[in-house]
C-alpha cells in the first residue's frame, strides 16, 4: 500500500527541473455534457509551449495532494478485474502504450466519457511518466545509483466552467472622430462594454487517478490510487464504474459510522465530558501519528482503549466490538475524519463554539430544573461588540 512518505517522493519529483523524472506524451480532451469527445490530442511533452505544459503538470500534480486515507484513497483491483476484460488488464495495456497509439486514446477517453459522471464539460489531462528510484543508504539518503524505473500513468479530471462576467474593458481602434475632444481620427481608446462572448475556463481537477501505485519504492499494478477534491462527496463512479473497484467510505461515512457506534453503544451515558473527551484522545493519537507513513487507524480494539481512558465502565465495553463491527463490517475508520477541531454546542436557536483550549471550561447541569450550558469565563463578556456586566442569578428578575 502507498504511504505518505512514498506519495511525497512521487509529488517532490512531479518536475521538469527533477534529474529523476520525465515526461512522455500528454493527452488532452474536452468532453461534452452529452459525453461527445468534443476535442483531443496528444503530444510529446517537451515538444509542448512551456506555458501550456507548466499549466497542465500543475493539474496533474493536485492529483497528489491532499490527506491520505480522506482526499487521497487507494484502491486494490477486485479478483475479476484481473480477466481479460478487466479494468486491471486494461489499464495495464494504456500503460505499456504510452498514449503513442491514438485508436487506443481515443478508447481510453470514451471509456472514461461512458462510465464517469458528470453535469458539465470537462477536461482531461494524462500523460505517461518515468520516475528513476534512487537506491537509498542506511540513513535514508539518495544513493548514486538507481534501483528501478518507475512507469506510471497519472490522469486529472477537471470542470469547465462557463464565465460572462458582465462588464469588461475593451480597446477600440475604431474611427474616434466626433466622439469627443482630444480624441484624434484612428486613435485607441478604452471603453467599458457587457461582455458578449463566453470563456470556458478550465478549473482545477475534481478527481484523477495514479496507476500503477509506488508501494514499497517500486511499482505496484495491483491496485490504484483516486484523488477527489471533495472527500465528503467524492465522484464514486470513478472508482466504480471507470477503475471498477469496490468504493470504500467517505470521509462523512466514517464521520457518521463513530456517531452512530457511540450512540448504540453507550446510550443515555454520552454526555458532553464523554463526547469531548474521545474526540480529545483521538486529537492526541492523530496527532502522535503525523510523522507515521500511514494515516491512523481506529478498530474496535482501539475505540475501547480511548472510552476506558476515558472512564466508561467495563460492561458497556463489552458491546464495543459487535456494534463497532456489525456498522463499519469489520473495517477499520480513519482517525482523522472521526475528530473535531472545534466543540459545537447546539439547542434550538443557540449554538456555541467552543475553542479546542477552552473546553473544560464548559459543562452541562441542571439549575433550578431545568438544563442548562454552564461556561466559565475568565475574561470580560461581550454582547454584539458591546461589553456586557455579568449579574448573579439573584439580582435577575
Amino acid at each position: 500500500m502507498m504511504n505518505k512518505k512514498e506519495i511525497a517522493e512521487i509529488k517532490k519529483n512531479f518536475s521538469t527541473e527533477s534529474g529523476f523524472f520525465t515526461m512522455g506524451k500528454v493527452l488532452s480532451a474536452l468532453i461534452d455534457p452529452e459525453k461527445n469527445i468534443v476535442y483531443q490530442h496528444a503530444a510529446l511533452s517537451h515538444l509542448m509551449p512551456s506555458e501550456e505544459l507548466e499549466l497542465i503538470m500543475e493539474a496533474l500534480k493536485k492529483t497528489l495532494s491532499g490527506t491520505l486515507g480522506k482526499n487521497l484513497r487507494e484502491y486494490p483491483f477486485p479478483k475479476e478485474q484481473y480477466e481479460e476484460d478487466g479494468t486491471q488488464r486494461y489499464m495495464h495495456s494504456v500503460l505499456t502504450s504510452r498514449f503513442e497509439d491514438e485508436e487506443q486514446n481515443t478508447g481510453f477517453l470514451r471509456r472514461i466519457a461512458d462510465n464517469i459522471e458528470y453535469i458539465s464539460s470537462f477536461a482531461v489531462f494524462a500523460a505517461h511518466c518515468t520516475y528513476s528510484v534512487m537506491k537509498k543508504n542506511k540513513n535514508d539518503d539518495d544513493m548514486d545509483e538507481a534501483d528501478t524505473d518507475y512507469n506510471f500513468i497519472i490522469t486529472a479530471i477537471c470542470p469547465v466552467e462557463l464565465r460572462m462576467d458582465g462588464l469588461i474593458v475593451t480597446e477600440d481602434t475604431e474611427d474616434a472622430e466626433g466622439e469627443g475632444e482630444g480624441e484624434e481620427k484612428g486613435e485607441k481608446k478604452q471603453r467599458i462594454c457587457k461582455a458578449t462572448e463566453f470563456d470556458r475556463v478550465i478549473q482545477p481537477p475534481t478527481d484523477g487517478f495514479l496507476f500503477p501505485v509506488f508501494s514499497e519504492r517500486a511499482p505496484d499494478v495491483n491496485a490504484v490510487l483516486y484523488y477527489t477534491k471533495k472527500p465528503k462527496d467524492p465522484n464514486i463512479s470513478v472508482v466504480e464504474d471507470f477503475l471498477g473497484c469496490e468504493f470504500s467510505f467517505t470521509a462523512n461515512t466514517e464521520k457518521e459510522m463513530f456517531q452512530t457506534i457511540l450512540s448504540k453503544a453507550l446510550g443515555e451515558d454520552l454526555d458532553y465530558s464523554l463526547i469531548t473527551g474521545v474526540n480529545e484522545k483521538l486529537t492526541e493519537f492523530v496527532n502522535s501519528s503525523t510523522n507515521d507513513t500511514e494515516p491512523a487507524q481506529v478498530d474496535s480494539a482501539k475505540l475501547s482503549s480511548v472510552l476506558w481512558e476515558c472512564g466508561v465502565t467495563q460492561d458497556k465495553l463489552e458491546h464495543i466490538p459487535q456494534v463497532f463491527d456489525n456498522a463499519t463490517e469489520g473495517k477499520s475508520l480513519t482517525a482523522a475524519n472521526l475528530i473535531d477541531r472545534k466543540t459545537t454546542v447546539e439547542t434550538e436557536g443557540i449554538t456555541v463554539n467552543i475553542g479546542k483550549d477552552c473546553v473544560d471550561k464548559v459543562q452541562t447541569s441542571e439549575i433550578g430544573g431545568r438544563r442548562c450550558l454552564v461556561i466559565a469565563l475568565d475574561e470580560s463578556v461581550s454582547v454584539n461588540g458591546l461589553p456586557a456586566n455579568v449579574k448573579p442569578i439573584s439580582e435577575k428578575a
